[in-house]
């Protein structure tokens, strides 16, 4: 039987010698890890303490990086130069030091704890100075 050019009776003889294999299935490997995020309670914690340091002219940008092990809020004077403090969050050493830090520009840690207001209070204690 011919239709249009076509042979079906030799169309039909090759996909019946044709062998169907089931696809190999890509390699996983394994579960994506999890990722460490500052909750919305934390955020307004830090956003508080970031709009009046603003207002006060001393910070002017921010970041927020979430990695496996470690979210961390950078605050920076000028927008495009290395964070003046970073407020750190590690989950992992909840049971130890505590889950919260904030780390000075050259990476020194100013303070560590289990409450996150009270771990900012050490940046609330830099703002007040002495008027000339």
């Amino acid at each position: 039987m011919r239709f249009a050019g076509l042979d079906l009776m030799s169309l039909r003889r090759n996909t019946l010698l044709m062998t169907v294999q089931t696809p190999t299935p890509f390699p996983q490997p394994g579960p994506l890890p999890e990722q460490v995020h500052f909750d919305r309670h934390e955020l307004g914690t830090i956003l508080s303490l970031y709009g009046r340091m603003v207002a006060a002219g001393e910070w002017r940008d921010y970041g927020i990086s979430a990695l496996r092990e470690v979210a961390v809020f950078s605050v920076f004077r000028r927008t495009a130069e290395y964070p003046l403090y970073r407020i750190e969050k590690r989950p992992k050493l909840r049971a130890r030091q505590g889950i919260y830090a904030v780390v000075g520009a050259e990476g020194q840690v100013l303070r560590r704890g289990h409450d996150l207001a009270a771990v900012l209070r050490v940046l609330e204690a830099k703002r007040i100075r002495p008027v000339d």
